[in-house]
Formats: C-alpha cells, sequence, structure tokens
C-alpha cells in the first residue's frame, strides 16, 4: 500500500441477515483515503454511511474484501485487537455527543484514557490540554447538564482526541446545533486536520458542513457515485 494512504477498501462487502433475507449495504467498493485529509461522505438515508463509518472504526466487519489502515489488515484483528487498534488510532465524535451525564466534562474526556496504562497524573495532564484545545478549560467541572450544545460537542471532540488518535470518525458532528454553533465545530475540526494533521472522515447531510473537508465522496445505494473536490 501506498505510504501516503492511511485507509484501503479492497472490493468491500456488507450484507446484514435478517431473518430468511439477506440485505446488502456494500457489493465490491473500493476506497482510499490518504494520510491527512479530510473527507467528508454524504448521500440519502439507507446509502450505507454510517455502516462505512462503522467499517472504517472496526466497530463492524466486512463480509468480504480487505481493509487496510497504515498497513495493516484490520478485518482480520480479532475483537480484542481490535478495541486494542481503537483505543491507539481512532477518536469518535457523534451527532449528540455520548457524553456520561453522570460525570462532569473533564471525566469525560478521561474516559479513552481509562484503557491505557498512563498514571493518574499523566491523565489530568492529557485532559487538560485537550480542554484547552477546544477552549473549555474553565467548564472542566460543570456536568453535560450545565453546557450549551456547543459546548457538549467541544468535551466529545476533546474526549476523541485526548488520546491523540490518527483517526477522528465524525458522525453527524453538527446534525444538533444551530449554523453559527455548527460552523465553530467544523472551523475546529479543519484545525485538528491542518495544524495536527489528523485523518478525518464525517458523515453529513449538511452541504454546508461537507464544504469544510477538502473533498466529498457521495454515496447511493452502497456505492460512490460521483466524487466531487470541494473548493
Amino acid at each position: 500500500m501506498n505510504q501516503n494512504v492511511i485507509f484501503q477498501l479492497n472490493n468491500v462487502s456488507k450484507q446484514f441477515v435478517k431473518g430468511k433475507e439477506s440485505l446488502s449495504i456494500f457489493d465490491g467498493l473500493d476506497l482510499s483515503i490518504q494520510k491527512g485529509d479530510f473527507v467528508a461522505i454524504m448521500g440519502p438515508s439507507g446509502s450505507g454511511k454510517t455502516t462505512l463509518l462503522n467499517l472504517l472504526g472496526g466497530v463492524d466487519q466486512p463480509t468480504s474484501g480487505e481493509i487496510h489502515f497504515d498497513n495493516e489488515r484490520i478485518d482480520e484483528l480479532s475483537e480484542n485487537q481490535l478495541a486494542k487498534w481503537r483505543a491507539n488510532n481512532v477518536g469518535f465524535i457523534f451527532q449528540f455527543y455520548n457524553l456520561m451525564p453522570m460525570l462532569n466534562a473533564a471525566r469525560n474526556v478521561e474516559l479513552p484514557l481509562l484503557l491505557t496504562n498512563l498514571s493518574s497524573a499523566q491523565r489530568q495532564q492529557s485532559v487538560k490540554t485537550a480542554l484547552e484545545l477546544v477552549g473549555l478549560t474553565d467548564r472542566a467541572k460543570h456536568m453535560p447538564g450545565e453546557l450549551s450544545g456547543g459546548q457538549l460537542q467541544r468535551v466529545a471532540i476533546a474526549r476523541a482526541v485526548v488520546s491523540d488518535p490518527k483517526l477522528l470518525l465524525c458522525d453527524e458532528p453538527t446534525g444538533d446545533l444551530d449554523r453559527q454553533t455548527a460552523d465553530e465545530i467544523l472551523e475546529m475540526l479543519q484545525l485538528l486536520n491542518r495544524e495536527f494533521e489528523k485523518t478525518i472522515v464525517m458523515v453529513t447531510h449538511d452541504p454546508a458542513a461537507a464544504k469544510y473537508a477538502n473533498r466529498t465522496l457521495h454515496l447511493d445505494k452502497g456505492q460512490f457515485v460521483e466524487k466531487e473536490l470541494v473548493t
């Protein structure tokens, strides 16, 4: 695989079995993503966007085909190996934040680090750095119920980057936000991409959000129907 490619999907198929029926989401899908790219994935509901994100994040496995990440075939990893791989390489950002309501902002950000061998002091320093990055140092002790939608998503971004992953997977990260707040979050993702060289794959229904990416891929019925460079 080309050294500049971080993700390579070769002839990937994905089927789900429901009762006696088999539903095909992808059939022979190919995809290449460069290191440091910011890719937006758009398409109608049911086109396979979230399924693709789950495959990239090792949350789901293909029925057939190969998925390479940085010269490693993740489709061949066991569940335990995948969990370790995700902890080391992937940060997830969701539309509805997925924060723990009983934990304050700092504790939510710390959660991914509990899977590492870092000491408590090292974890606290990493959390502080992540919250500084998203401009929420003064909200570290606030509970999720005390934060605005934009602040909640900033906490979610801090949680996603606290372990310094190579890859950020974003599933409708601005879908629950007003336009101004959404733009602020998207500018933050651009910063992470340009200044910190994070590879970002973002699923979105919003053409305005897609314009923040370097390029947009359009999925329809499990296939890329066009590739459009965002200028």
